[in-house]
């Protein structure tokens, strides 16, 4: 579940009232469907994230949703939220973060390989480009990185 909000930039209710079916195997994306807003997207999916998913539904079977409680129904945000949090305790992660940074943080490593911020505004279902600007705001390691057009020229 972890995983799968990261490598897909989803939102925890998005996740929870995904269904089997909502996973397009063939062209390793997600369907959304009636995200914020009630609106539907499509988005991104790794390659390692459908392996996960196939060995899950596997074992576990779910029958309406893809994460199902331990009674059926919708798995529940309180207990996904528990095991990021039981995850990043038992990692020796001290810096804070909750699931949506992993939201946060697929566009931000999206953008910095040089992806469209109109693409990452679109996986991410932004209706206006100004919620997604704020992944703009890169660390100064990767400026640091950034070659100076004047070391280009040839003096």
């Amino acid at each position: 579940m972890i995983f799968l909000i990261y490598s897909a930039g989803l939102r925890i209710s998005e996740l929870i009232n995904m269904r089997k079916e909502d996973i397009l195997v063939d062209r390793k994306m997600v369907f959304v469907k009636g995200g914020k807003g009630k609106m539907d997207r499509y988005t991104i999916l790794a390659e390692s994230a459908l392996e996960l998913m196939n060995d899950y539904i596997k074992e576990y079977k779910p029958e309406k949703y893809l994460f199902e409680g331990q009674y059926g129904g919708k798995y529940s945000s309180t207990s996904l939220r528990k095991i990021l949090h039981r995850a990043k305790t038992k990692a020796g992660v001290t810096t804070p973060g909750s699931v949506h940074t992993l939201r946060h943080s697929f566009a931000t490593h999206l953008f910095e390989n040089g992806t469209d911020l109109r693409y990452i505004q679109e996986l991410l279902g932004h209706s206006s480009s100004k919620t997604t600007e704020i992944y703009t705001h890169v660390s100064t390691l990767n400026i640091s990185q950034i070659t100076s057009p004047g070391d280009m020229i040839n003096l």
